[in-house]
């Protein structure tokens, strides 16, 4: 009797065990890690495939429920419900202000983690209500054609990389064991157009330029931590970049060390075989092993349900699997799924952040600090008390021009006319016209608009591009090139329009452009007594608008990316090569500069001082300057620090932004700024890809726009430079 006793204490205890064993997944004090290979080898093998989807669904017999890994937060939520929609990434990197795009970023996560919190409790798993964003967009916007540059912080890789670090920073928050949100570094690597091509194009680029240009961006993110890496869907140096052996593993995770997991930009897997893509390999199965024994962890569309198979054919073992998903769950218990609500403190985060007053103030600072003034003859600020306004165009009434694409929406999106009309003073009339379509002439030939322009004090043309015209593949309804802008003109009759406004007319005719990309804007600029570029400013746009228009605050955007004067001075669309592209390597004139940007102030740099004038080696330099606010109004001066390296082995850029400094000037006010200039600053890249630092001058410059006579012809305050040479 005590020998069966025995036994069944024996079994009991062992069944205990065994079930204290197997619940090490929803143990807390246990590593990310080591819960998540516990979760991994509880279950079948087709339900760990199922888990490397994008919409994972609940396993139920271990209580573990479904998850949509798409979701969206470029500058905002985007496409769940209500919140905060800022400016569009291009407009946030013509801010040139790391400290703002912490600030964004922070209060988006903040926002999604409280939709998220919300969805949870009424058992919503909808696509768009979670936690992992793929964002931010870090590709280099080498070429105004590409649609989907707004997405982008422009054309510079330190400007992409100081704006992309602070950004995934205020996604993920501070906590150290949990994640606010999982931000994801996207889309690597080179590629930015042509969007019509995107699922077959080759992009052929040198390790110079993969190094120099490229990959900067990318690697700092990684240094950030950055959660995640999405593959692109071109190839790469004849490699489709979601099975790039030297993308994904010698740089990624060889050389850069990335802990993070991958996902496949969607869809992407299906071009490996399909009758339109890379033509890699011959079949689903095929695609799938290829991109799993690349590095991809989570497929973003249809393709690795086939991984079963896979491992029943031989072509991939059980084991690759579960590295692979054990590495994609971890990112699910950094978030929290799995442990009590309590410990984690991203869950008391609720509802009333959301679109709160706070927020909005953000997104209006934001939209004013991304506004840049290309031109003004004087007549800007207005003053808010004129008789008559008149504000026409069509951009001036709806909410496309406000948001891009991957935008969110609110209830209280505040347009051009709303916020022109809110700002006047009591007593001044507004009128409103939109006077011509989009991007096609009126049909009917009555003209009801531009006379009004010649009876008003001042009028305000709201004119450019919108989502319509320029974004993603299928996203740009009204582009005949997949949301490319292979037109680099304005619509022929907005032109027209604007023409017929100023007319034998003395009275101020404003442009107000809206848009995500560079385009012509000669006409523009000749016509208007003042241009202001405001990109897609999200839902404050039309307060934002206004403050700047009736001086609440004085411009202070910079250009993140140059506008030349006609496509004819780029080199061709599909080439990847950086010569003749951006300000580092464009010789031709271009029609506005890479960050140059007007305000209602005159700023003057004084004698720059250095502490040295010769370093060797691992020795820096200090740099001051001292810089004065000689006009009436206060200002934000985006002061610019650019590198040129004169006598150099290889090729060089002609100029190189290194740092960059936001500095509050109140009229009459002047600052001493001081640079450290550091070895790093003064590298180049050779045509190995190697970083090295080379002994010879250089020619260090300080100013509010990029050094160079056209900035100077356009009004841009007079730059100032110091010799520096490494011994």
């Amino acid at each position: 009797m005590m020998k069966k006793l025995a036994s069944f204490l024996l079994i009991v205890l062992a069944a205990i065990s065994h079930n204290a064993e197997s619940q090490d997944y929803l143990e807390t004090s246990l590593t990310h890690a080591v819960r998540a290979k516990d979760l991994v080898n509880r279950l079948t093998l087709e339900e760990k495939v199922q888990q490397m989807m994008m919409n994972s669904p609940a396993i139920e017999r271990l209580n573990i429920p479904p998850y949509e890994w798409w979701n969206e937060a470029l500058h905002g939520v985007g496409r769940s419900g209500v919140a905060t929609v800022f400016p569009q990434a291009i407009g946030l990197g013509a801010t040139f202000d790391e400290e703002l795009a912490y600030r964004v970023s922070s209060a988006i996560s903040d926002e999604a983690r409280a939709m998220y919190n919300t969805s949870l409790k009424k058992g919503y798993y909808n696509r768009y209500n979670g936690l992992t964003f793929w964002t931010p967009n870090i590709n280099i916007f080498r070429d105004p054609r590409w649609g989907r540059g707004q997405e982008t912080y422009g054309e510079d890789p330190f400007l992409t990389t100081r704006l992309g670090v602070s950004f995934v920073k205020g996604l993920q928050g501070e906590d150290s064991r949990y994640l606010k949100t999982a931000a994801c570094a996207k889309h690597f690597a080179v590629h930015s157009g042509p969007e019509r091509l995107r699922h077959e194009f080759n992009a052929v680029v040198s390790k110079k330029d993969l190094y120099e240009t490229y990959l900067p961006a990318f690697k700092a993110l990684v240094e950030a931590d950055v959660e995640a890496v999405m593959c692109a869907y071109n190839r790469t140096n004849d490699e489709p970049c979601c099975a790039n052996n030297y993308l994904l593993q010698e740089v990624l995770r060889g050389e850069w060390d990335f802990d993070g997991h991958i996902v496949s930009d969607c869809w992407a897997i299906v071009d490996f075989y399909s009758e339109n893509g890379h033509g890699t390999v011959e079949n689903q199965v095929d695609a799938s092993a290829l991109a799993l024994e690349s590095g991809v962890n989570l497929n973003c569309g249809s393709t690795f349900p086939a991984l079963v198979e896979a491992v029943n054919q031989g072509l991939i073992e059980e084991k690759t699997i579960d590295v692979a998903l054990t590495k994609l769950l971890e990112t699910r218990f950094k978030l929290g799924m799995f442990d009590d609500s309590n410990a984690n403190p991203y869950n008391a985060i609720s509802l009333d952040v959301v679109n709160s007053p706070a927020h909005r103030e953000l997104a209006r600072e934001a939209a004013v600090k991304s506004i840049v003034l290309l031109k003004n003859n004087g007549v800007l600020p207005l003053a808010n008390d004129l008789s008559r306004y008149y504000v026409t165009g069509p951009n001036a009434a709806g909410i496309d021009p406000l948001i891009g694409n991957y935008y969110g929406v609110n209830p209280d999106m505040v347009t051009v006319l709303e916020g022109i009309t809110a700002a006047v003073a009591p007593g001044s009339q507004v009128h409103y016209r939109a006077g011509t379509l989009l991007d096609r002439p009126n049909v009917n030939p009555v003209d009801w608009s531009s006379g009004v322009a010649h009876t008003s004090d001042a009028t305000l043309m709201v004119m450019g591009i919108t989502g319509f015209i320029e974004g993603e593949e299928g996203e740009s309804i009204a582009s005949a090139h997949y949301g490319d802008r292979l037109d680099y003109d304005i619509p022929a009759n907005q032109i027209d329009y604007l023409k017929k406004l100023k007319a034998d007319n003395d009275k101020p005719v404003i442009a107000i452009v809206t848009g995500g990309s560079p385009m012509n804007l000669s006409e523009v600029h000749e016509i208007a007594d003042a241009v202001l570029l405001v990109w897609y400013p999200g839902e404050e746009g039309g307060n934002a608008i206004a403050d700047i228009v009736f001086g609440k605050a004085s411009p202070s955007g910079r250009l993140p990316i140059t506008f030349p004067k006609s496509l004819d001075q780029l080199p061709a669309y599909e080439d990847y090569s950086m010569r003749g592209r951006t300000y580092k390597y464009m010789t031709a004139e271009p029609m506005y500069p890479f960050g140059f940007g007007l305000h209602y102030s005159k700023i003057k740099y004084g004698t720059p001082a250095v502490t040295r004038s010769v370093i060797k080696s691992g020795e820096s330099a200090e740099v001051s300057v001292q810089v004065t606010n000689e006009g009436d109004f206060d200002v934000e001066e985006v002061v610019q620090l650019y590198v040129t390296d004169v006598e150099a082995s290889v090729s060089t850029p002609l100029f190189s932004l290194q740092s960059i400094r936001r500095v509050k000037l109140a009229a009459g006010e002047s600052q001493r700024l001081s640079f450290t200039i550091n070895p790093e600053m003064l590298q180049v890249v050779n045509e190995k890809g190697e970083t090295i630092l080379e002994k010879g001058d250089f020619k260090i410059h300080v100013g509010g726009s990029l050094p160079t006579s056209r900035s100077l012809e356009l009004g841009a305050s007079v730059p100032v430079s110091v010799n520096l040479k490494v011994k």
